[in-house]
């Protein structure tokens, strides 16, 4: 069982800048694979990065490409999404994941664990 906590959510105004954290419990962090999913109002949850259980093979959506970054650190049991150049199109609800085994996934039902998501505004 892995509980997820994520924060660091807020208001933040476009090209500006944010750093959303998931905290894990449970002692096998380290072999889950993790991403980060948004869902906008009236919109569909979608993928927007994922990171191996190592952390050595990340994968981003198009989207965000160059602008978002995935990281890791399994001693704290923490995943990161460092969130830059926001746009108002990135204003959504971000919810983190967990994923047993090795690889990269994209797509939501290969995910075990969810957290209960933190809201991310931006204004234009």
């Amino acid at each position: 069982q892995v509980q997820l906590v994520e924060s660091g959510g807020g208001l933040v105004q476009a090209g500006g800048s944010l750093r959303l954290s998931c905290a894990a419990s449970g002692r096998t962090f380290s072999r889950y694979a993790m991403g980060w999913f948004r869902q906008a109002p009236g919109k569909e949850r979608e993928f927007v990065a994922a990171i191996s259980w190592s952390g050595a093979n990340t994968y981003y959506a198009d989207p965000v490409k160059g602008r978002f970054a995935i990281s890791r650190e399994n001693a704290k049991n923490t995943v990161y999404l460092q969130m830059s150049n926001l746009e108002p199109e990135d204003t959504a609800v971000y919810y983190c994941a967990a994923a047993y085994g090795s690889g990269v996934f994209t797509k939501s039902p290969m995910y075990d664990y969810w957290g209960q998501g933190t809201q991310v505004t931006v204004s234009s």
